[in-house]
C-alpha cells in the first residue's frame, strides 16, 4: 500500500470489532473512494466481497459471494486469506486452497491461486480461475499479496522451503503477469527469533506499506493462539528489494497480545488509509479471549479490527497496542 498521509493523530478511532468471524482481513480502498473487503470465512469454502464508503460501515455492507470452492481438485478445501487487488485495469483475488484437509508432516497442503475479473465493478462480472502460482517448490504455500514498486509488480508470500526448518518463511519475486512469477524468488526472512517460534516456527501473512523514503513489510509469527504477533521488515525505497540484505528485521514484535484490553493474538494484517486521507490504518484480526478449545485455526472468533497508525520521528510506524473492544450500548 502507498501512503502519503500526514502524521496520524489519535483523534480518529474505530469501533472494534468491525466484522465478526472474519480472519485474515483485507481492506482495499479503490479510486472510486470505496472500501472493498474480503477475508477468511469460518466455513473456509467460499470467497465474499463487501463494499462500503467507510471502514466502519463495512460491518453493515451486504456480502456478495463471488466464488465457491469446487467439490474436488486442488482448490476444494480450506480456502484461506483471500485478498482483492486492482492491477493493470483488472481485478484479481489471491487466495490459498488445498486439495485435502489432511495434515502431512505437520503441515496443511495449501498452494496459492488467482482469480481475475475484467468488469469495472468486482461485485459483478465473471471471476475467471487463472490457476496456481507456481513457485520453485511444490510445498505448503499461502498468504500471497502483491504490490507495484518502481513500475514492476512483485509477489510476496509465505512458503515451506524443504531445506529450512519450520512451517513457513517469507519470499519476494518479480512477476511476469499477475499469476506468474519471473526469475528466482528471494527468501526475505525465516522464523528464528524466540517470539517467531512459539508453538510453530512461522513467518506468514505479509503486508506491504510504503511511506515516503521507506518500505515496510509486516508479517505474522508463531502459532495462531495468543502468541500470534507481528514483526516488521524495513528497507530504503531506492534499495534493491530483491536483495535480502536490503531489509532489516525488528528484534521484537511490533504488535502483540494486550491482556489489559482483552485482545489476543493480533495478526494477519493489511494497511489502508482513512476516509479523509489523513491517517494510515492497520486492519487486523484478534480474539477477545485467551483460552481456546482445540485447534486455534478452527476457532471462528478472530474478528476484523482497525486502528490508526502513529509514526515515529525516524519515519517508522508505531502500531501501539490493540485497542479494547467498544462496549455497545442501547
Amino acid at each position: 500500500m502507498d501512503t502519503q498521509s500526514s502524521p496520524s493523530s489519535a483523534t480518529l478511532t474505530y469501533r472494534n470489532p468491525i466484522i465478526e468471524q472474519r480472519a485474515d482481513p483485507w481492506v482495499y480502498r479503490h479510486t472510486d473512494q470505496q472500501y472493498y473487503f474480503t477475508g477468511s470465512v469460518p466455513s473456509f469454502d467460499y470467497i465474499e466481497l463487501r463494499r462500503a464508503a467507510t471502514i466502519q460501515s463495512l460491518a453493515d455492507a451486504e456480502p456478495v459471494i463471488v466464488w465457491r470452492k469446487p467439490d474436488s481438485g486442488p482448490m476444494s478445501h480450506l480456502i484461506w486469506a483471500p485478498e482483492i487487488h486492482y492491477i493493470y485495469n483488472k481485478w484479481y483475488i489471491y487466495f490459498a486452497a488445498a486439495a485435502t484437509d489432511e495434515i502431512v508432516d505437520g503441515l496443511f497442503q495449501h498452494r496459492m491461486f488467482v482469480l481475475e475479473n475484467d468488469h469495472p465493478d468486482p461485485l459483478q462480472g465473471l471471476w475467471i480461475e487463472k490457476g496456481q502460482i507456481v513457485t520453485p517448490w511444490d510445498t505448503f504455500a499461502l498468504d500471497a499479496t502483491t504490490f507495484i514498486h518502481q513500475d514492476q509488480q512483485y509477489l510476496l508470500w509465505a512458503q515451506k522451503e524443504p531445506e529450512v526448518d519450520g512451517n513457513s518463511n517469507l519470499y519476494l519475486s518479480l512477476m511476469a503477469n499477475p499469476w506468474t512469477l519471473q526469475g528466482t524468488p528471494t527468501r526475505l526472512t525465516i522464523p528464528e527469533l524466540s517470539w517467531e517460534c512459539i508453538g510453530f516456527k512461522v513467518n506468514e501473512g505479509p503486508a506491504f506499506l510504503r511511506k515516503q523514503d521507506q518500505l515496510f513489510i509486516s508479517y505474522s509469527a508463531s502459532a495462531t493462539d495468543h502468541h500470534y504477533c507481528l514483526g516488521l521488515l524495513t528497507a530504503d525505497t531506492n534499495s534493491d528489494i530483491l536483495n535480502a540484505e536490503s531489509w532489516s528485521k525488528s528484534d521484537q514484535p511490533v504488535f502483540g497480545t494486550a491482556e489489559a484490553h482483552s485482545q489476543y493474538g493480533p495478526g494477519h494484517n493489511c494497511f489502508t488509509i482513512s476516509e479523509d486521507g489523513q491517517h494510515d490504518v492497520i486492519i487486523y484480526h484478534a480474539r477477545n479471549y485467551k483460552e481456546i478449545s482445540g485447534n486455534p485455526l478452527y476457532d471462528p472468533n478472530r474478528h476484523m479490527r482497525a486502528q490508526v497508525i502513529q509514526w515515529k520521528s525516524d519515519g517508522t510506524p508505531d502500531f501501539g497496542i490493540p485497542v479494547a473492544d467498544t462496549i455497545q450500548t442501547d
